[in-house]
């Protein structure tokens, strides 16, 4: 060892070297050794390495647990469990090399407080995930605790030191019964291990355990993720393992926390006394969880854009539900408990932010993603499957379509990162991979493949229809110029030409369909909310990612429409690629949506999120008030209107179901969207009854109250039509345009009119009892209206700049536009969207954020 190295009981010091790793510094220590930080020159990588301290290292039984943690971890190969790297001896003293990982562990989560329950079941799904894939290799973890969860910085969880875990052969998980026997040399009957608080009652009796004895202590997590105490907490440890004995936890409703009731089930039956009235497998508890798992935390799609596409994610959403579920009981009686090698994760990226497309190059070996890392704009990166570096390519801001034969890149310039991949058009354009200049080939491009030659591309482009045209018409040309599909309105996405290049498989509004190029098309398979499809190596399936709230589902169906499942995964999981030898690319990640703010006079935002998918509305005048929309599992899905104080010093006040669209001047009405048509909702912010309105065969988006608020302001369309702005009279009465088609407004504070945008996005103000417009002197305006000022004649407009929202004031007497303010969160990794709502004076603000953090893995083993 070099100078400065580790003598009996000395640390290492920093600069000294331990076999090939040299140290960088210490990170902790513990009962099971010292932890440091240190760097692998041979692989230009960061890892930590554990060391068992000499001195202990002639403890017999200190030193089994040690070797007994590198066992037990070496064997494991799973996103949710901490991957090691090497193991080794240096002067007598063994240590284990793991993974670096950035972040906390759970017990510092928990310090604060309980967590909010979107968050907890998302960490509680992936620590079932990976206790799964424990119990399924033959190990037994035996010390669960927050301890030994870690939550790394991108949300990602880890589950942490196997130094008291049992290794068995691995078998089905019926065979393990309580009376299993178990290796003598690490527990026998009477040997009490673990950490009190968090046994399982045959471990407190010294009884032997099996895998059912870490799903008592996963319950005990879960219990206090969720009410922020201990389940079994007692004033010594003799009481607190009498407690496990002999005691229940008590109500998670005692706690204050806002748990369903089928949640708390789950909870209980996780911390039953008898280990066969537990669940019996990990994997069972992650389906059971799976089913409270948050949309934006667990897989699911952000909210839409405003506009109608809230109309269509929510029938999506139900959907969803509906076929996943069909899915996951198809696949789970099909399959039974029949054994089978499960594939093997290699995590490629480790930075944190979005990732967008990933393609593989002609190689097999290179691989080319795009990605927004820490709040930057989406960049082209190429990384190996062997090396953990990834290379910035020298190219401007741009995501990756596809890769051809010839090695050549089909790139997308110019998109819209606020909104999901398949939503956000940009200028298609060709580069070689070897370098060089982009050569632009198109614009208003959504996705584009090769054909296996590498001579001519299939592109999904828009129709051509004004940018306030909902749905959006798009098509699919293969080659370009030739449709082969288009839509009367609805998504065209991940376009992919089969490897004989005859057909393109795609996601059309009916499912998973292909086309020949003579356009006839069929439907394979249904599936509502497909997060990327690609062809299987042979050709023969298409393989492709579905999402919703169970889990994430990688299916293949064959051209005759026969659908199997490959795997399932917890996360925002999107299919980037397969290469010829069956090796697949996959974004694993999650999506979050939640609200922050900040009122006059205060120097700090506030968080002001409820569960997993707040969506704000507007503020009252004052700013004290908050409507907001929640749509995600913590509501069942649907959503639901929601008014909150803005200093966040109370919970949220449920007003109904329905997606609120706005909050009266005067803070006592509601407008809300049921998705029935023909119908809009007035919901009384105290005692009042609903007051359904008539809108007749209005397709509505959005709507708001008119100045002196008798009026609604609708933004909507006949069947068939561009959206346009309609007034209807709360009192009754048919509405009536008041714009022309593909021109919509909101209200001006003179009653008297609306100020609009046309397809040009210029803006001139309409009369609301008819006339001739007027135009607003200055260029368009290419952001969105976010509020009136208090003078009455300027508005603020918001534009979006990657993760943050620049809002300008534009005086509409002169045309004049000024700076105001620049809004970002605080933490903008993986931030898309930024939507905020200002007071009239402009000094108290709200604002929803969408944000996405994935990392991109390479799956072998697929089949």
């Amino acid at each position: 060892m070099s100078a400065g190295g580790r003598g009996s009981g000395a640390a290492l010091l920093q600069g000294s070297h331990l076999g090939p790793y040299e140290i960088l510094g210490p990170l902790g220590s513990g009962g099971m050794g010292e932890v440091y930080r240190a760097r692998d020159a041979r692989l230009a990588r960061e890892v930590a390495i554990k060391v068992l301290p000499a001195e202990s290292s002639a403890d017999p039984d200190r030193l089994r647990r040690f070797e007994q943690e590198a066992k037990a971890a070496g064997a494991l190969n799973h996103p949710n469990l901490m991957a090691v790297f090497d193991t080794g001896m240096h002067e007598g003293a063994p240590y284990i090399v793991f993974e670096l990982l950035q972040g906390k562990t759970l017990r510092g989560r928990l310090d604060p407080g309980a967590l909010p329950p979107r968050k907890a079941v998302d960490y509680a799904v992936q620590i079932a995930h990976g206790l799964a894939a424990a119990h399924e290799a033959g190990i037994v973890h035996r010390d669960l605790k927050p301890e030994n969860v870690f939550v790394t910085k991108d949300e990602r969880v880890k589950i942490l030191d196997f130094g008291l875990a049992k290794l068995r052969p691995t078998r089905d998980l019926d065979d393990l019964s309580t009376e299993a026997a178990t290796e003598s040399e690490i527990t026998g009957t009477g040997v009490v291990l673990g950490t009190a608080g968090y046994m399982s009652p045959e471990q407190v009796e010294g009884k032997l355990a099996d895998h059912r004895s870490d799903i008592f202590s996963f319950g005990s997590v879960l219990f206090e993720m969720l009410s922020g105490r201990r389940a079994f907490r007692r004033d010594s440890s003799i009481e607190t393992m009498r407690a496990i004995l002999k005691e229940d936890p008590g109500e998670l409703a005692e706690t204050k926390a806002n748990v369903p009731p089928a949640l708390e089930r789950v909870v209980r039956r996780c911390l039953e006394k008898r280990p066969e009235e537990r669940f019996q497998s990990a994997r069972d508890l992650a389906f059971a969880l799976e089913a409270f798992s948050a949309p934006s935390a667990t897989g699911s799609k952000p909210l839409p854009a405003p506009g109608g596409s809230r109309r269509v994610v929510v029938l999506a959403l139900a959907v969803v539900v509906l076929i996943a579920g069909v899915a996951v009981a198809a696949f789970l009686a099909g399959q039974g408990r029949a054994e089978k090698t499960p594939p093997s994760y290699h995590r490629l990226t480790f930075r944190r932010g979005t990732i967008w497309g990933a393609r593989f190059a002609r190689d097999g070996q290179t691989i080319v993603y795009g990605a927004a890392w820490e709040g930057q704009p989406v960049k082209l990166f190429a990384t190996r499957a062997e090396s953990p570096e990834s290379r910035a390519l020298d190219l401007p801001d741009a995501d990756i379509l596809a890769i051809s034969s010839r090695d050549e890149m089909a790139i997308l310039l110019c998109r819209d990162y606020s909104s999901l991949r398949a939503q956000s058009a940009g200028t298609l354009a060709r580069v070689p991979l070897a370098g060089g200049a982009p050569r632009p080939v198109l614009e208003g491009v959504y996705d584009a493949d090769w054909s296996p030659d590498g001579s001519d591309l299939a592109v999904v482009r828009s129709a051509g229809q004004a940018w306030q045209t909902w749905p959006v018409k798009q098509r699919l040309e293969f080659p370009i110029g030739k449709v082969l599909f288009e839509t009367d309105g609805g998504t065209i996405a991940w376009p992919r030409v089969s490897p004989r290049g005859d057909l393109v498989a795609f996601l059309s509004p009916e499912g998973i369909s292909v086309v020949d190029r003579a356009g006839e098309m069929r439907t394979l398979a249904p599936a509502t909310w497909c997060m990327g499809l690609t062809w299987s190596p042979t050709g023969d399936e298409v393989w492709y990612t579905e999402v919703g709230p169970s889990p994430a589902l990688l299916q293949a169906v064959t051209l005759a429409g026969r659908r199997r499942l490959l795997d399932h995964f917890s996360g925002a999981t999107t299919l980037g690629d397969v290469s010829r030898d069956g090796r697949a690319l996959l974004t694993l990640g999650t999506w979050n949506l939640g609200l922050a703010g900040r009122r006059a006079g205060e120097t700090r935002e506030r968080d002001l999120s409820w569960f997993d998918g707040s969506r704000m509305i507007n503020m009252s005048a004052d700013g004290e008030l908050l409507l907001f929309t929640e749509q995600g599992d913590g509501v069942g899905g649907s959503p639901v209107a929601y008014l909150r104080k803005t200093d966040g010093s109370s919970p949220p006040v449920r007003l109904g179901e329905g997606f609120a669209t706005r909050l009266s001047s005067d803070g006592n009405w509601v407008l809300v969207n049921r998705d029935t048509p023909g119908q809009l909702v007035l919901l009384s912010t105290g005692s009042g009854q609903p007051k359904i309105l008539d809108i007749g065969k209005i397709e509505h988006n959005w709507s708001t109250f008119s100045g002196d608020g008798k009026q609604v302001v609708l933004i909507g369309c006949e069947p068939g039509r561009p959206n346009r702005s309609w007034i209807l009279e709360i009192a009754g009465g048919p509405p009536r345009s008041v714009t022309p088609e593909g021109v919509i407004g909101m209200p001006a504070p003179d009653k008297q009119s609306l100020l609009a945008s046309d397809a040009d996005r210029r803006l001139s103000l309409y009369p609301v009892g008819g006339g001739e417009p007027r135009p607003v002197p200055g260029p368009p305006e290419p952001g969105m209206g976010s509020a009136w000022a208090a003078d009455g004649h300027s508005i603020f407009v918001t534009e979006r700049r990657g993760p943050a929202a620049l809002v300008f004031r534009r005086d509409l007497t002169t045309g004049r536009r000024e700076p105001w303010a620049t809004i970002e969160p605080a933490d903008p990794a993986g931030v898309l969207l930024v939507n905020p709502d200002l007071t009239a004076d402009g000094k108290s603000y709200v604002y929803s954020y969408a944000r996405h953090l994935s990392s991109l893995y390479l799956i072998e083993g697929l089949k």
